[in-house]
């Protein structure tokens, strides 16, 4: 299995930056790809960023331009670079990690971090 935990959560202002870390353990050499998702209230998980390991990126629409998603593999650990924050952009995040197994994938999540853009 894999174990997703999350940190850099919090509270900014419109126009700042936060990056949000997720240290993944176990399992580790199994993962084919992780990624970002974010949840506001009242509304469905939406995809932020995804990384394969290729390296290959993927970024929803409204995020392109001020949001970049790196991984650190001697440190098993992937990061969200959050620039030019909106209101729009407050949500829980969680980090997300794909694992192929017997040709069916399982997918787990980290706990969320917050993150709140607001004057």
């Amino acid at each position: 299995q894999v174990q997703l935990v999350e940190s850099g959560g919090g509270l900014v202002q419109p126009g700042g930056s936060l990056r949000l870390s997720c240290a993944a353990s176990g399992s580790i050499f199994s993962i084919s790809a992780m990624g970002w998702y974010r949840q506001a209230p009242g509304k469905q998980r939406e995809l932020v960023a995804t990384i394969t390991n290729s390296g290959s990126t993927n970024y929803a629409d409204s995020v392109k331009g001020r949001f970049t998603i790196s991984r650190d593999n001697a440190k098993n650990t992937v990061y969200l670079q959050m620039n030019g924050l909106k209101p729009e952009d407050t949500a829980v995040y969680y980090c997300n990690a794909d694992r192929p197994v017997d040709w069916n994938i399982e997918r787990y999540w980290g706990q969320g971090t917050q993150v709140t853009v607001s004057s």
